[in-house]
């Protein structure tokens, strides 16, 4: 059979398949048998074969088949329906729907919907994990292993610090929002939530995120900067939930050496 005749008989199969596919109730939304971005909209027992957005796949996990609902491909369990239309690109968008990893920064990842990229970026020290899809700690990200973790900063030695067990925070010689912290010896990079800086602790090794009021040198850090529309656009961003991802492994870290 030549080679030149193989896609004419798929799209003739695929066709067919089209033809013959009948609504098993009169309504009903129902996944294409080869192509997880398409599905079948049943009305009074007429089908219609739709497709999703491109960058969507087909949610059909409901088993009553009543639910339409298009999602990211990444959340979609496709199974056997593994073709896809053909990818349509836009500046950062690889698809038109989706999220997406930044080629140079790798802390930088954009949201597109229909083909419009929005910008967001991890918090100091964080990076975004292409495979889990959230911001992690950059030294477990595999894009960023060649990038210098913490800048040089070593951790106290063992010992030096009372009452600080394998956990520790530092200020961050010249940003005011940056701070490193020490997990088991392991010194990463971090940052506090935008509109807040870094407070030294009282206690060696310890501190936390204030408003910049309240910390003596970093009244000016934001400048005239609105915070309240910076903390709001964070928390839209989700860029939230990448600190409190931070904040948990070092509430496992702590208690585990308690």
């Amino acid at each position: 059979m030549s080679i030149y005749l193989m896609p004419f008989i798929y799209y003739f199969i695929t066709a067919m398949a089209q033809e013959n596919f009948k609504c098993p109730d009169d309504y009903g939304f129902y996944p294409h048998h080869i192509s997880c971005d398409k599905y079948w909209k049943c009305d009074n027992g007429i089908a219609e074969l739709k497709t999703c957005g491109n960058g969507l796949a087909f949610d059909a996990t409901d088993s009553k088949y009543l639910s339409e609902n298009c999602d990211y491909h990444h959340n979609v369990e496709c199974g056997d329906r593994t073709q896809f239309e053909p990818a349509i690109s836009t500046a950062h968008c690889p698809r038109l729907y989706g999220i997406f990893a930044d080629e140079a920064k790798c802390d930088v990842f954009w949201n597109c919907w229909n083909g419009e990229a929005s910008r967001y970026q991890c918090s100091p020290g964080l990076a975004y994990d292409r495979e889990a899809r959230v911001c992690m700690w950059a030294d477990q990200v595999p894009e960023c292993k060649n990038e210098e973790v913490a800048n040089g900063f070593a951790c106290p030695a063992a010992g030096e610090i009372t009452n600080a067990g394998s956990f520790s925070r530092h200020a961050h010689p010249e940003d005011c929002r940056k701070y490193y912290i020490c997990l088991e010896g392991v010194a990463r990079e971090y940052g506090c939530p935008i509109g807040t800086v870094f407070k030294i602790g009282d206690a060696d090794g310890s501190g936390n995120c204030e408003d910049p009021e309240d910390v003596p040198g970093c009244e000016d850090y934001y400048g005239d900067l609105d915070l309240k529309s910076i903390r709001k656009s964070e928390l839209l961003a989700g860029l939230a939930n990448a600190d409190s991802r931070g904040n948990a492994a070092i509430a496992k870290t702590k208690k585990k050496n308690e």
